[in-house]
């Protein structure tokens, strides 16, 4: 199993026959369709426009493995060898489109054009080690194809502006990550923060022991991490919404509820109560202002709304804390 994550059992390049190196191409182009053609058909239920050029880059690599299979046929016959990018050292890897998911738009392009400039500099470097006129003509033709494609997001702005269709994708995008991310999990980081504030610091001053403090926040954010989660996945399945897959906004949710209870729950491991409680003070501060920025960033809420709503929200419910715990 080792040999096939080592080196020993491979080729090198430079040990390849012009007959290999033909093969090589073959197969390469072969997978590099089926991954554009992966791409388009992940993309296009919400970027239809982005699936149609990986549609034309998909037809484009197939028309270029037909003709090197046309050239193979006329030097060397119909039996094909069967070698491909694994076996090579030192090769250049693909990676299948379910590495790279979810699917984005910038990160399929980012991949494309990684895989087009790999191309590039493969069919450049093949050129040099084949002294067939034909072969070395049909090669360099290649390694030109290859790099008219390597500015891929230059390609689709250029052909899809005009429609505006770039900026539709791109502002879709921007809504789904909101929906499915940004939406639960700052619920989720405003109940963290806000609804421990209470049990926290009551706890605090009722007991003066910083350890149990500590195990109140920390009993409070996991609980309500896990009922938040809970509660976002199963609210909504997303389908008809578009709010995208509960899993997803349950564990944004849970987590970044959890993470709001604990950024001021954490500060008492200290020893020293009031330093302790000074330092949940300004944490649960950095945490309220996180929050209305956030709110505005993502939310298209002014921020001094925000923050206004947000910091007397809070301010309310530690002075609660604080009463309860000195009653």
């Amino acid at each position: 199993m080792l040999s096939r994550f080592l080196p020993f059992n491979k080729r090198r390049f430079e040990d390849l026959s012009e007959q290999e190196v033909l093969a090589l191409a073959i197969s390469a182009e072969e997978d590099d369709a089926r991954i554009y053609a992966a791409y388009a058909e992940g993309l296009r239920e919400n970027y239809p426009a982005s699936a149609k050029v990986f549609d034309e880059m998909t037809a484009e690599e197939n028309e270029h493995r037909r003709q090197l299979i046309k050239l193979h046929q006329t030097r060397f016959g119909n039996t094909i060898p069967l070698i491909r990018r694994e076996h090579i050292k030192g090769f250049y890897e693909r990676k299948p489109d379910w590495l790279v998911r979810p699917l984005g738009l910038e990160n399929v392009r980012k991949q494309a054009v990684l895989m087009e400039a790999q191309a590039y500099r493969y069919y450049t470097e093949a050129a040099k080690r084949t002294s067939d006129a034909d072969t070395r003509k049909l090669l360099g033709d290649l390694a030109e194809a290859e790099k008219s494609h390597v500015s891929l997001a230059s390609k689709l702005s250029s052909e899809l502006v005009e429609k505006g269709a770039v900026e539709e994708e791109d502002e879709a995008e921007h809504r789904q990550f909101v929906l499915t991310y940004v939406q639960p999990g700052l619920a989720g980081l405003m109940d963290g923060s806000v609804s421990t504030l209470a049990p926290v610091f009551a706890a605090a001053f009722a007991t003066q022991n910083t350890w149990s403090t500590f195990l109140v926040g920390l009993a409070a954010s996991i609980g309500a991490g896990i009922s938040m989660g809970f509660t976002e996945a199963l609210s909504d399945d997303g389908k008809l919404t578009g709010r995208g897959s509960p899993i997803k906004r349950g564990f944004a949710s849970g987590i970044m509820t959890t993470i709001g209870g604990l950024g001021h729950a954490l500060p008492y491991l200290i020893t020293d109560f009031w330093v302790a409680t000074s330092i949940a003070g300004i944490v649960v501060i950095i945490e309220l202002w996180a929050i209305a920025y956030i709110q505005s960033r993502y939310m298209d809420t002014p921020f001094m709304r925000a923050a206004l709503q947000i910091v007397l929200g809070g301010a309310l419910v530690f002075a609660a804390g604080v009463l309860i715990g000195n009653a």
